[in-house]
């Protein structure tokens, strides 16, 4: 009987073990080409990230927790024992970028190196914006929406905007209008998700907009589900773990008139469809629109960004649909008191911060982040773009996005909140 016991347990463990490497191996060679070289395999020196220790607790994880990362640990040895082939190819190229795509040339980059600039003390900053983050996270009397919510509380689909590169070790939460195009084409090079010809991208600017927006080109953590199954929480939070995790954030008012003049002042034909039409109706008092964008342009119909702010205060928005991801808070999308980022950029400060990072993740000699646009929007507009909103707009307008103004460090803009 003894023997038939321990034969029945054996062959039910390795049924279990022959499941869990199935799901190795599919991480390994699915369709994405996300492959696990990792910074799960390979130890970070103590300090070399603000917010990231070496040897963390492996034993606070779960039994599965444990045995999926021992699991994958193992495989990555074996992988970080091959050949960095794709590597050594992106360190070729010049050092500046070709920039083939129109928009790209319409818009215009900013190639200055800044040496001239004073530099920043880069890792005082970013200890400063992550206990500025962590305090307001942990202070009981600053409430926002979701704010008490554990990681497991937050649903599949609002987790959609968290991009692993599992080569690197990398998760990167994009949020629009804060150069997230150009930090999806690093994670895409990094990936190599999105082949050229069947060879991976190596410089960024090659990467053409339609592709770097499509959301098949990254694995992201709301896909999770479809290839783990009930394995995707715990992955995900062993990931979280050992994961290197960064944001970039921007002035709240500054991103929402950034979204208004890319959304609502250039032909955008989903945008007019999907927003403009309801809020030229509805705020405007306007009927019988014309059904293109082409041809509301030409009758002189637009959006104001009066209109635009009465849609993101009316309360019948969010009824209908959640905010889009151009105009929805940075806390709602990245989630920050659920999710503990190691490093916090800002655009403000975008090619001081993005040098750093990629040094920091040691994948600075294998790409360049692209220069900045020279018409950025700039903050000093704000006066200029709230003139003409009501005082009570603006005050409610800033009670919308406070949480993002202070879980990242932007001052109150009181100049815009009084008479």
């Amino acid at each position: 009987m003894t023997k038939a016991r321990l034969l029945r347990l054996s062959v039910v463990l390795v049924s279990i073990f022959m499941i869990l490497l199935i799901i190795v191996y599919w991480d390994n060679v699915g369709t994405a080409h996300f492959y696990l070289h990792t910074s799960f395999s390979r130890p970070r020196s103590p300090g070399a990230i603000p917010g990231i220790t070496a040897g963390e607790d492996w034993e606070a994880l779960p039994d599965v927790d444990e045995f999926l990362a021992k699991l994958l640990s193992s495989s990555l040895r074996q992988n970080n024992s091959t050949p960095r082939k794709t590597e050594q190819l992106l360190v070729q190229g010049s050092n500046k970028p070709v920039v083939s795509n129109l928009e790209e040339n319409v818009r215009g980059y900013d190639w200055s190196t800044h040496k001239d600039r004073n530099s920043l003390d880069q890792e005082k900053l970013q200890v400063e914006r992550q206990r500025t983050l962590r305090e307001f996270c942990a202070n009981s009397s600053f409430t926002f929406p979701t704010k008490e919510r554990s990681f497991d509380d937050i649903p599949n689909y609002e987790l959609n905007h968290l991009i692993v590169d599992d080569r690197h070790g990398i998760i990167y939460c994009y949020v629009p209008k804060v150069a997230c195009t150009n930090w999806k084409r690093v994670m895409i090079v990094l990936s190599e998700s999105l082949l050229d010809q069947g060879v991976p991208y190596r410089n960024p600017l090659d990467i053409p907009r339609e592709h770097v927006h499509n959301t098949s080109t990254h694995l992201t953590f709301n896909k999770f589900w479809r290839r783990y199954g009930k394995f995707s929480r715990h992955l995900m939070k062993i990931k979280l773990k050992k994961y290197t995790k960064f944001l970039f954030v921007r002035d709240p008012f500054v991103r929402l008139i950034s979204a208004f003049r890319s959304k609502f002042e250039l032909e955008n034909e989903e945008f007019y469809r999907r927003f403009a039409i309801p809020m030229l109706k509805l705020y405007s008092n306007h009927t019988n629109l014309p059904t293109s964008v082409s041809e509301a342009f030409g009758a002189g119909l637009k959006v104001s960004f009066s209109d635009f702010i009465q849609y993101l205060l009316d309360p019948r928005t969010e009824k209908m649909t959640p905010f889009n991801e151009h105009w929805r808070q940075v806390y709602r999308l990245c989630h920050p008191c659920q999710i503990d980022y190691d490093f916090i950029g800002k655009l403000e400060t975008l090619d001081e911060d993005a040098a750093y990072l990629l040094q920091l993740l040691k994948v600075d000699r294998l790409l360049r982040f692209p220069p900045s646009y020279r018409n950025r929007t700039a903050s000093s507009w704000e006066d200029n773009w709230f003139a003409k909103i009501p005082l009570a707009w603006r005050q409610q307008l800033y009670k919308l996005y406070e949480a993002d103004f202070v879980l990242f460090g932007y001052p109150k803009p009181e100049n815009l909140l009084k008479d």
